[in-house]
């Protein structure tokens, strides 16, 4: 049986070094500690509470437009991590949208409020069936 060769003892190898330092692999580890998986059956019930046919309290409005923004957060990532808002003009226009939004204030007056959380609701569901037609999503159901 013959031994495999091994390479020359001679010639020195370079020492390991980690590809991130302290810092890095610090900020690393705050990231993935903070990711949240898509949840579909969440963008669904608060995209459903919002565009039901009797508009939220007011004062639940604060708490859906902060689910509401991390479902447009999401989305915006899922979009640009699949380049599907440089490839897809829908995608593109959708993505735009789901940025203002997300940028947005909610206003205090309650019925520009309920409008507001209406406008960034459809923007959800949108984005999600575009990215889900456009296998970016495994599911979104309907």
């Amino acid at each position: 049986m013959n031994s495999p060769v091994l390479p020359s003892a001679r010639r020195p190898l370079e020492p390991w070094s980690p590809p991130l330092d302290s810092r890095a692999l610090h900020e690393l580890l705050v990231k993935v500690q903070q990711w949240e998986p898509f949840d579909a059956d969440a963008l669904l019930d608060d995209v459903g509470e919002v565009l039901d046919d009797v508009a939220p309290p007011a004062d639940e409005l604060a708490e859906l437009a902060s689910r509401l923004g991390r479902h447009l957060a999401q989305l915006i990532h899922i979009g640009a991590g699949t380049s599907a808002d440089e490839s897809d003009e829908q995608a593109n226009r959708l993505v735009r949208r789901a940025r203002q939004l997300r940028n947005g204030v909610l206003p205090d007056e309650y019925r520009q409020a309920v409008g507001h959380l209406r406008r960034t609701a459809w923007t959800v569901n949108e984005l999600a069936e575009r990215l889900a037609v456009l296998g970016c999503l495994k599911a979104v159901a309907a």
